[in-house]
């Protein structure tokens, strides 16, 4: 009985510190913490030069590029994933206003000759080259104002990555 009173009395104390039982420790974190991790969606800049990076997770760094309307658009996509790109390719298609992008997508599977890109389609509007783990490429293009729709076309990926251009 007295080896357990004696080993609760020193656990005891070590396990509230270990979890934060401090009170006041507890109300500086509370007072700190707003400041310290708020953490908002930075607004995107307009910018005519782009750098976007696509990865594993099937994500684009940037869902949302604004660009000066009617002036050269300089965009350059890397694929920091690791995986083969048979495996997990990526690459950017900026469609036409008003494409359907299921349809687009569905069409764009049955293109794996050409990278998963539909020859000679009207939607698209520029596109870089499907890319593999450490690769890049970089496209320029001219936009008029408006939105844009952007995704990567390889099998699978259109439904995580994609974002919109805004010409402005």
């Amino acid at each position: 009985m007295k080896k357990l009173i004696m080993l609760t009395a020193f656990v005891l104390p070590v396990l509230i510190s270990a979890c934060g039982g401090n009170p006041k420790s507890t109300e500086t974190t509370q007072t700190e913490t707003p400041a310290a991790t708020t953490t908002e969606t930075p607004e995107a800049t307009t910018s005519n030069t782009v750098v976007i990076t696509a990865n594993d997770q099937m994500k684009y760094d940037l869902t949302e590029i604004k660009v000066k309307a009617g002036e050269e658009v300089t965009l350059t996509l890397k694929n920091a994933g690791t995986m083969a790109k048979e495996a997990m390719g990526h690459n950017f298609v900026l469609l036409a206003q008003g494409t359907d992008v299921a349809a687009f997508a569905t069409e764009a599977m049955a293109n794996k000759p050409s990278d998963y890109i539909p020859t000679g389609s009207k939607a698209i509007l520029v596109h870089t080259k499907l890319l593999g783990p450490g690769e890049s490429d970089t496209i320029t293009f001219t936009v008029p104002a408006g939105e844009y729709e952007f995704i990567c076309s390889f099998p699978g990926h259109y439904g995580m990555m994609r974002g919109k251009v805004i010409a402005e």
